[in-house]
């Protein structure tokens, strides 16, 4: 194979995208689709589903609060009606919370954000392993993190302590899933200002969960990789 073909993710790949059908979890299941992949998307809203149906019909969909265990579970026998099984796991999931200092959260809030952004990596991640060791083609997971995570912010702790742990995740799921050819890495995005920017972060985070599911990209587990390039940091 040559370094050009190894850059190309494997044909017919399966792959579930969570909160997959607007902004960045779109991108990602788009660049899967035009690669050739066999892609579904779970999204809590509806009218962004139907958006993504009419612009990649060939992408199939299911709505779920991936907060939610029970909806979660209903996704996944979803995904094995629909692809037979899975290859790929984007969680994509996350909401920015609330801001402000500490002691001005509201408590429903600071626990929303948790569910969101931590417990839905958990949900997904505890249905996807059992499929994962299933596949022959090389099986990746990729949780969507945020270049938040290297450093604290003020006014900001719900949103970047979740984003930390989803760190700890990734690091410690690349180490237990390992023996059995389960790669496990995390994409740090950034939010930015000018629209056309967060276009082209949004472009770069797909291109760089294909690359992590091509046969370059192998030898790349434990992972967390920003997508910061020269924008400026702004609140999401």
């Amino acid at each position: 194979m040559s370094i050009l073909d190894s850059l190309r993710p494997t044909p017919d790949l399966r792959v579930l995208v969570t909160a997959g059908a607007s902004g960045v979890g779109a991108a990602i299941a788009c660049a899967f689709h035009e690669a050739g992949a066999r892609v579904h998307v779970c999204d809590i809203d509806r009218s962004a589903l139907d958006r993504l149906n009419a612009d990649a019909p060939g992408i199939t969909g299911s709505m779920a609060d991936a907060a939610v265990a029970a909806d979660v579970d209903l996704v996944f026998d979803d995904v094995e009606g629909t692809l037979g099984g899975l290859d790929v796991l984007v969680n994509s999931a996350g909401i920015p919370g609330p801001t402000g200092p500490i002691d001005t959260i509201d408590r429903q809030a600071w626990e929303r954000t948790v569910a969101v952004n931590l417990h839905s990596q958990y949900y997904f991640a505890r249905r996807a392993v059992p499929l994962l060791k299933r596949s022959r083609t090389g099986p990746s997971l990729i949780a969507m993190g945020s270049v938040a995570s290297g450093a604290g912010h003020a006014f900001r702790v719900p949103y970047v302590s979740t984003k930390w742990a989803i760190v700890g995740l990734v690091k410690s799921l690349a180490i237990e899933l390992g023996p059995a050819g389960i790669r496990v890495n995390a994409i740090l995005q950034q939010a930015l200002a000018a629209t056309s920017r967060r276009s082209a972060a949004a472009d770069g985070c797909a291109a760089l969960a294909l690359f992590l599911c091509s046969p370059a990209g192998r030898n790349l587990t434990g992972q967390a990789i920003s997508i910061d390039g020269d924008g400026e940091l702004l609140p999401e």
